[in-house]
């Protein structure tokens, strides 16, 4: 069975959402947020928050993308905070994801009900040049 990309990382990631939420709950993303750097730096991960992520479109810098954290200069991670989350939050967070130059992406949603931790790779395709189908 494949090894999942850095999943030594996102083990942490998510004992620390977990963490975070069995304790909080649902409740606003600015207060998660914090508790969330408790919990990561806990886990030993590096992290900064609130960094500007570069979007590009064929090769061309087009803007950025502020996510609530980049964790190991290898991951991105996007807290939500309400009681679900929707087919265009999801899209969003995957366009970003594939406009930037990081693998992986994890979109999570603190909702009154559960914890959603949603996991997007963008890896494979990036190495596909265009008009190559293989």
């Amino acid at each position: 069975m494949p090894k999942l990309l850095y999943e030594d990382i996102t083990y942490k990631i998510r004992g620390a959402c977990f963490s975070v939420y069995n304790e909080l709950g649902s409740i606003r993303e600015k207060t998660i947020e914090k508790a969330l750097s408790v919990e990561l730096e806990e886990a030993g991960l590096k992290f900064e928050t609130q960094v500007p992520v570069k979007l590009h479109y064929k090769g061309i810098e087009i803007g950025k993308y502020i996510p609530d954290f980049v964790i190991e200069d290898k991951i991105f991670l996007e807290l939500k905070s309400k009681p679900h989350i929707t087919k265009d939050d999801m899209k969003q967070f995957w366009d970003y994801l594939k406009q930037s130059e990081y693998k992986l992406g994890l979109l999570v949603a603190f909702t009154p009900e559960k914890l959603i931790i949603k996991r997007y790779v963008y890896d494979e395709a990036r190495n596909k040049k265009p008009g190559n189908s293989s």
